[in-house]
């Protein structure tokens, strides 16, 4: 796969995963009560170790034979996109916001708790797990990671800069679904071999 191939790829399916996730929902209700710019640093401050985990764990993989991976990498997306419908269909968004309010009454400043709220989101969320398949499968280290990483800093963004508005503008759990799809659809072409 050609390089330029190779950063859009993940950084669509990263972005597709990202933006019905958690984190973007925290950082959207972080902005709705804090300037943007703290908030969306202490994000992308964030995403960046994550995103560097997620590839030292990928990197792990890959040293692994090369057709387990690729059919591994797959099953992982067919079940991350099992778990991300199975969440949709039984979530709470209530206790998102609780845990968002909660780190709020310790009265850090935004920076802060964006990065400890996203910081400790993203441990094997979706996101980390599919970056780590992307480097298990691609063998891209920096690629994976900036694209990854600019990926999530992109829904950061949007969260931030629409605040509370995002949640009246489009809906989240078509969102959701839309992402389970799109993973199915990267898991069936990993597996086939489409994305070899």
């Amino acid at each position: 796969m050609h390089v330029l191939g190779l950063g859009f790829t993940v950084f669509t399916v990263i972005f597709l995963l990202e933006l019905p996730d958690k984190t973007a929902l925290a950082a959207l209700l972080l902005a709705t009560r804090h300037r943007p710019l703290p908030v969306f640093l202490g994000a992308a401050a964030a995403f960046v170790i994550q995103s560097a985990v997620a590839v030292v764990a990928g990197s792990l993989l890959s040293l692994l034979p090369r057709e387990p991976i690729r059919i591994g990498a797959g099953i992982l997306f067919l079940g991350m996109a099992a778990l991300l419908i199975r969440r949709n269909l039984h979530r709470d968004e209530a206790d998102e916001e609780r845990a968002v309010e909660q780190e709020e009454a310790r009265r850090r400043r935004p920076f802060m708790t964006a990065f400890i709220v996203v910081f400790v989101a993203e441990w094997g969320d979706l996101t980390q797990l599919a970056t780590a398949a992307l480097q298990a499968r691609y063998q891209q280290a920096v690629l994976v990671f900036v694209a990854a990483t600019l990926a999530l800093w992109a829904v950061s963004a949007i969260a931030v800069t629409l605040g509370n508005r995002l949640g009246a503008w489009v809906p989240e759990r078509p969102l959701q679904f839309a992402a389970a799809g799109v993973m199915v659809l990267v898991a069936i072409a990993l597996i086939t071999g489409v994305l070899g």
